[in-house]
């Protein structure tokens, strides 16, 4: 079992990301239960604007990453929080994902039928449900399954402030609610793939 986490941070690699702690934890959490995870920054390989698998200008880096996303079992969006909405970086691969909407397998079955998908959000305001909520519904637009309390969060708030989820002594709650999403996507993931979701009848 695969599971791919985009990580939409504003830093390229190496910088230092929140978003990306997070996930790494969350990742190793999947990585007990025996899934192969791995971790892409989204600002490392250019993803060009538009709404099409297929690359859109000379070294858009989408098409590649898509196949990840194909190849995945579990897909898990990753992203800072910025005046309470998603990242632009993770709002450019949702954009990308919508060619999916017009995706088959290659028995007709939408392309992310029977995909899992989870939601990581970090920030130093609030705003994570709101984030959690507009990317969990463009993604079960798109046909992926997100499962109940398939999400983790770090922020402090009210309000704005200098914390950071890396030198934070307020994790408990983040990490124990991130256990508790990789449980959930790891046991969603094996029962779809027990008895997958056909092709609907007006595919």
């Amino acid at each position: 079992m695969r599971a791919l986490f985009l990580n939409g941070t504003l830093k390229p690699s190496p910088e230092t990301s929140n978003t990306g702690a997070l996930a790494a934890y969350v990742g190793d959490r999947l990585a007990e239960h025996g899934v192969e995870v791995e971790h892409v920054r989204l600002v490392d390989h250019d993803v060009a604007p538009g709404v099409v698998s297929e690359a859109v200008r000379d070294g858009d880096g989408w098409p590649a990453l898509h196949a990840k996303v194909v190849a995945a079992d579990i897909v898990v969006f990753a992203t800072p929080t910025w005046m309470g909405q998603p990242g632009s970086v993770i709002k450019g691969a949702m954009e990308r994902l919508d060619a999916l909407m017009s995706e088959t397998q290659d028995d007709g079955t939408p392309m992310a039928y029977n995909k899992v998908c989870g939601v990581i959000v970090t920030g130093n305001e609030d705003g994570a449900h709101h984030v959690i909520a507009e990317l969990a519904q463009a993604a079960i637009d798109v046909g992926f399954t997100f499962p109940g309390q398939a999400w983790t969060y770090w922020n402090k708030g009210p309000g704005p402030s200098d914390a950071e989820y890396l030198t934070s002594d307020e994790q408990e709650w983040t990490h124990s609610t991130g256990d508790a999403m990789a449980h959930v996507l790891v046991h969603a993931a094996r029962a779809l793939a027990a008895v997958p979701v056909p092709k609907p009848p007006n595919a």
